[in-house]
Formats: C-alpha cells, structure tokens, sequence
C-alpha cells in the first residue's frame, strides 16, 4: 500500500503544471495559447521573459527529482517506477486533461537524482548539441536517445545497474513518442530555433 501511494504522489508531483502557474501568475495569459502550446520551460522562454524560463525549467526538474530522493534506500524498482509516474504526470497531468509537457525537464530532474554523474552527462550532451543546432527538440531528442548507451557504459564500469539501462530505454521511447511532431518539423526543415 506504502508502495502504491508513493507512486500516486510522484504522479501528483508531476502533474503540477508550473509552466502554466508561473505565466499566469506574471500576468502572461495562457501558455498553452503561445507558440507550442506546451507548457513546458523552452515554451515559457518563447515569451521573452528568461528568469520564468529558468524558473520553469527548475520546478519541472524538481518534480522528477523530489519523488526519486522520497525512494532512498528503498527498493531500486520503486525508485524508478515513481520516476516514471513524475515523468508521466507532466506528460499527461489530470489537471490539464491530461495534456502537458514533453518531460524533459522533469526527466532530467529524476536522472540527477538517480545518477548525478549520468544526469550531468545527459544535461552536457544538451546544451552541446542545443549550442550547435540552436534547436531545442534536437538537444533533447539527442541526449536522450545516448541516455541508454551512457548507462550501459556506466553498468560496465561498475557504477549502475541494469535497472538504469531499461529505464533509460523505456525514458528514450518516452521522449521520442512525445517528440514525435518535432521529428517530422526536424525532418521537413520546418522546426523553430531556440
């Protein structure tokens, strides 16, 4: 029951929609009415306001981390499954009719407390790729589709086990289904810059 109940609160963690809070509370209307419709931080900076961003981008982050840290030393599955329920609740919250962000934020949140070392890679491999290409889906895209090869690396150095590697594989499916309309803008050309 402990277990279960843990689960439903990373889930209502995630599903805060902060992008959506912080815009109306600084009397920037609806984000979900601005440019992709997303409320999630690189769709909060297309309002121009920077620190709303920043703001956003921790929040989210904060909710992937917050229900991984409430699993220490507990059983690592729990600790992954209440990963994925914060990923979820941002992708699918029941406040927004269950039409939220892409979960990137939230996801790197729950991979810097799961493995800082991993999450500071995979954050590494975005703001590379997002300095190069200046587009935003292609950083996240390209970081979390390495996130698998990158704990695979780490399992072989000892540092992780094989319950990160199929959590970043069932994550990098995640990402790709959620990115799936910017993948065909990337493939077409037709994909905004940051």
């Amino acid at each position: 029951m402990h277990d279960i109940l843990l689960i439903i609160f990373a889930y209502l963690v995630g599903s805060i929609p902060f992008g959506l809070l912080l815009t109306r509370y600084a009397g920037l209307g609806d984000i979900r009415e601005i440019g992709s419709g997303n409320i999630g931080a690189t769709n909060v900076l297309r309002t121009g306001n920077k620190k709303l961003a920043a703001l956003t981008l921790i929040c989210d982050a904060l909710k992937g981390a917050i229900p991984v840290i409430c699993t220490y030393n507990q059983d690592s599955s729990l600790m992954y499954m209440a990963a994925m329920a914060a990923i979820l609740g941002h992708i699918f919250p029941v406040w927004l009719r269950f039409k939220g962000g892409k979960g990137v934020a939230t996801a790197l949140g729950a991979y810097l407390a799961i493995n800082p070392l991993l999450g500071l890679l995979i954050a590494l491999v975005w703001l590379l790729v997002a300095k190069v290409g200046k587009i935003s889906s292609l950083s996240a895209l390209v970081a979390f589709c390495l996130a698998p090869l990158l704990s695979f690396i780490f399992i072989n150095l000892g540092k992780s086990s094989y319950s990160l590697f199929y959590f970043s594989l069932a994550l990098s499916i995640l990402i790709l289904f959620t990115h799936r309309q910017n993948i065909h803008r990337l493939i077409t050309g037709k994909e905004s810059k940051i």
